[in-house]
């Protein structure tokens, strides 16, 4: 059965940084692409960033760029978020999740499997 377990969110000074680490079980995790959504209260579940198999390729949204980068150890089966020059706005629930590919993940928001996700508190 696959897991993803998501953790390192908390409460954060608006400018702060947090590290966001997802760690995945239960299938071979360097053959599929992984990513992060978000999503706040009242509002639908969005992405947020993604990553190819081997760490080449990386996505963001527009509202994160430059703001936030994606990496993965495909040893550790470990995908991360730093997140850094957080804005009130970014205050939201973060989902790790995965799938064969980026484009499913960037363009059809799927996942194959969802984390239980971090809460991620900005104050302004």
């Amino acid at each position: 059965q696959v897991q993803l377990v998501e953790s390192g969110g908390g409460l954060v000074q608006a400018g702060g940084s947090l590290r966001l680490s997802c760690a995945a079980s239960g299938r071979t995790f360097s053959n599929y692409a992984m990513g992060w959504f978000r999503q706040a209260p009242g509002k639908e579940r969005t992405f947020i960033a993604a990553i190819n198999w081997s760490g080449g390729s990386t996505y963001y949204a527009d509202s994160v760029k430059d703001r936030f980068t994606i990496s993965r150890d495909n040893a550790k089966n470990t995908v991360f978020l730093q997140m850094n020059s957080l804005k009130p706005e970014d205050t939201a629930v973060y989902y790790c999740a995965t799938g064969r590919d980026t484009s499913m993940l960037r363009f059809r928001g799927t996942s194959d499997y969802w984390g239980q996700g971090t809460q991620v508190t900005v104050s302004s």
